[in-house]
């Protein structure tokens, strides 16, 4: 039996892809300890895994609103952030792990405190990744505009400093590349397929693209027109009142069955009556949703993407950080979406119509669908992991 320890950040996006992982883990015979957030308590145990709260030591939950929307587009904030978490996590945890004495650490490539003190003990360490591996040759995705890239370019004496401040608590991170990205050395766990992931052969063998980690649905949806559009966008960065409001009014007269998820911050009263077939929820099993869908509105998060394409149902986008641009891309390239470059309702209409009426952007999400369903999943992801317990073992 194998001891694993498991990091994560506190992101809804970043958990729920390893939670299979996890189970399929523990069913083996495998003791998981998964350090998280209380926030994630319920669902982790659920898995069979050890929840080991790090609420106490966490920085990243003390952020303001408008700091944590900043989260994605400040490198700077966002370096600060992580070292913050690391070093306040880093040596209660590391006492820990030196008793518990794991075969393996994994941790999401955002939870640094991971990465550093696996590097910090020698322990065999693997990165969980619910977004692009980004190299030399996918990094195109991330098109920075020169305002971004001069904001970057400031910002570096900011972030250098925050490096200074790992090393001079025994992490050997070199440049914020060590912080950012894993190189051709690192196990890698990447929740998605080989033919969605962008450049997936110049990767190296260390990396497996073991597709995204879809749950089953826990209701069911009733479709009461021959055609369902869904709109979501995200549980994070959602508070986005007059988009809905424009949605509304664009699909006001068609004959489609619509689904907003609003989310928790706009109250459905301030919407006012609706036309019979636009519900508004601030929360829907999406799963269920998607399995119904023909069209999905979307932010274009990683694990909201996976999901719709996962159905093989094609996307309107409107990505909102560097991240979700790199997704929205990558789905304009294999022809499975549209960007939806305004936002009045005669241009959310025309896409959504669009997609309704082209049927070569369904079938491209049908073939990433298919690719999903054919990657190795949660098993896949777990046979990596005990490859790297057992190698180093």
């Amino acid at each position: 039996m194998s001891r694993i320890i498991f990091f994560n950040i506190p992101a809804h996006g970043h958990t729920n892809p390893t939670l299979n992982v996890v189970r399929e883990l523990v069913s083996r015979g495998h003791e998981v300890l998964y350090y998280s957030y209380d926030l994630f308590k319920e669902k982790i145990e659920a898995t069979g895994a050890t929840f080991v709260s790090c609420d106490s030591y966490d920085t990243q939950l003390q952020l303001s609103p408008k700091q944590a929307a900043r989260m994605g587009k400040d490198l700077s904030l966002s370096t600060k952030v992580l070292v913050d978490t690391t070093l306040a996590l880093g040596d209660a945890i590391t006492q820990e792990l030196i008793q518990l004495r794991p075969d393996c650490i994994v941790a999401d490539s955002m939870a640094l405190w991971g990465k550093a003190i696996a590097r910090k003990l020698d322990i065999p360490f693997v990165s969980s990744t619910t977004t692009f591996a980004f190299n030399q040759h996918s990094a195109g995705l991330l098109k920075q505009s020169l305002g971004d890239f001069l904001r970057m370019i400031l910002s570096m004496p900011q972030i250098n400093r925050q490096l200074k401040r790992l090393q001079d608590h025994g992490y050997p991170f070199r440049s914020v590349l060590d912080i950012l990205q894993n190189d051709d050395n690192t196990h890698t766990i990447v929740y998605t397929s080989p033919e969605f992931q962008p450049f997936s052969d110049t990767f190296s063998d260390k990396f497996s693209f073991v597709g995204p980690s879809i749950r089953p649905p826990v209701s069911t949806i009733k479709k009461i027109r021959p055609k369902l559009i869904y709109v979501s966008m995200g549980t994070v960065d959602n508070q986005m009142l007059p988009l809905y409001r424009r949605c509304i009014k664009a699909f006001a007269d068609l004959d489609h069955q619509v689904i907003l998820s609003i989310g928790t911050r706009v109250p459905p009263e301030a919407f006012g009556p609706l036309p019979d077939h636009i519900s508004l929820f601030s929360y829907v099993d999406q799963i269920a949703v998607l399995q119904q869908a023909d069209v999905f509105l979307t932010h274009c998060g990683m694990n909201s993407v996976s999901e719709g394409l996962y159905f093989g149902v094609p996307l309107v986008m409107l990505p909102q950080t560097p991240e979700q641009w790199a997704v929205a891309r990558r789905v304009q390239q294999i022809h499975a979406g549209i960007l939806l470059k305004k936002t009045d309702p005669k241009s959310i209409r025309a896409a959504v119509e669009l997609l309704l009426s082209q049927t070569e952007y369904r079938e491209s999400a049908t073939q990433i669908s298919a690719s999903f369903h054919a990657a190795p999943g949660a098993a896949g992801a777990a046979d990596k992991i005990l490859s790297v317990c057992t190698r180093n073992g």
